[in-house]
């Protein structure tokens, strides 16, 4: 970790300016030596750098959408050239150039604040030694170190040992139990970021490997920083907290005013978006105006959250505007109207066997009879001898005994098939 730090010496000095500003403000309130006023200024240098990046983050939430709506094109592209890895690779370079996505803008946030956060390591690591860095003079070095959070030195760190912990004036106990405590509320804020973001601001309707991908690092994020974070001093796990609960709650804004289409918090973006119309009559906002302009562009390409809406809107008589507005309309309201009562009055599905029955002439005399009578044989059963009709004479026709003695039928017969000859 040193070693990576030494490569960021060169920003060491305006971070370290930075700190020494605000903690000036806050030296003021608190006092110079309390942990306090140096823990606040690692505080605000995180606050201060996340507005700076404020712009990567709307880039890399454009970047994750576009990837999220490109996934399915992405794996046709992979199975259709899957032996062709040249042609594969300029077939997805093609697709981003089409699509304006760049694959990297999702990790520009975390690459931006790379610098910073090694260049503060270096900086806090250079205050256990007792060496004085950049701008932080030799009376600014001895406050810092006699500073603590919660009794434990900005400089220490989780791995060291009770010696160096009281050179710093700690104990070690004190120490760990700060450190493992940060540890703990940095790994807990990473994954419930991670999972909101899973778990309310994904298109549910597109299931592809990224969203796979995604899950696998809403568990991997934590571990991996619960690891490291062993190795951070205490000023570092200060920054690193700050920041994680900083993305937390930047992203919670994002997915209640700015949801991902198709996703869990869409529908309910909407959902409060069509109370506020139905409390004012018009859409309030220039936020939410160009949600419903959106919306409108689209046309036919509209989700089933998008359609929901605007059935929504005609309910209550209004129509959704290019503008972004709504206007009454009793066409709309009309045709959700005749909506509803042509899906009311649409017919009972009948069964299977009814269906079959109604196609042959008289089916539905025979599927009622089949019902009220059980079925004994596939053929018609011959009268009982007793109830024929005898001729004159009380002779029996010669044709009838002839029949019965054959077991057939009266009346014309059938021929039969030649294979029965």
């Amino acid at each position: 970790m040193d070693t990576i730090a030494s490569l960021f010496s060169f920003i060491t000095y305006p971070v370290s300016w930075v700190i020494v500003q605000f903690h000036k403000l806050y030296g003021a309130i608190f006092g110079d030596d309390t942990g306090w006023a140096w823990g606040l200024s690692i505080v605000s240098l995180v606050v201060l750098i996340r507005i700076c990046l404020i712009p990567l983050f709307v880039k890399q939430i454009k970047s994750t959408r576009n990837m999220q709506v490109l996934q399915p094109k992405m794996k046709a592209i992979q199975e259709r050239y899957k032996s062709d890895k040249q042609r594969q690779s300029e077939e997805m370079m093609k697709l981003y150039k089409e699509t304006g996505t760049n694959p990297l803008s999702s990790c520009l946030p975390i690459l931006a604040q790379s610098p910073f956060f090694f260049a503060l390591y270096h900086v806090l690591s250079a205050i256990a030694s007792g060496k004085t860095i950049g701008v932080i003079n030799q009376p600014l070095l001895d406050s810092a170190r006699q500073a603590h959070i919660f009794g434990a030195p900005l400089a220490a760190k989780f791995t060291d040992s009770a010696s160096e912990v009281a050179a710093l004036g700690a104990s070690l106990t004190d120490v760990r139990v700060v450190t493992a405590v940060m540890i703990v509320m940095m790994s807990a804020s990473q994954f419930f970021t991670q999972r909101q973001l899973m778990t309310k601001n994904v298109d549910l309707t597109v299931k592809t490997p990224y969203m796979q991908q995604q899950k696998m690092l809403m568990y991997v994020f934590p571990l991996i920083f619960a690891v490291m974070g062993i190795n951070f001093p205490v000023g570092v796990l200060v920054y690193w907290l700050t920041t994680n609960v900083w993305t937390m709650g930047q992203q919670m804004y994002v997915i209640n005013q700015n949801p991902t289409p198709g996703s869990k918090a869409q529908d309910q973006y909407l959902g409060r978006l069509l109370k506020s119309v139905t409390a004012h009559g018009e859409v309030r906002g220039r936020t939410k105006r160009n949600t419903v302009k959106r919306i409108v562009s689209k046309g036919s390409d509209r989700n089933d959250i998008e359609r929901k809406f605007i059935a929504g809107l005609s309910k209550l008589g209004l129509a959704a505007q290019e503008d972004g507005m709504v206007i009454k309309s009793d066409t709309a309201l009309a045709e959700a109207e005749g909506g509803a009562a042509q899906k009311r009055q649409q017919p009972k599905r009948q069964t299977k066997a009814k269906r079959q029955g109604a196609t042959q002439p008289g089916g539905a005399k025979e599927a009622d009879s089949t019902e009220s009578e059980p079925k004994t044989s596939l053929e018609k059963q011959d009268a009982p001898q007793d109830d024929k009709p005898k001729p004159a004479g009380g002779k029996p026709a010669s044709g009838s005994s002839r029949q019965a003695k054959s077991g057939q039928r009266k009346g014309p017969q059938r021929p039969k098939h030649p294979s029965k000859k």
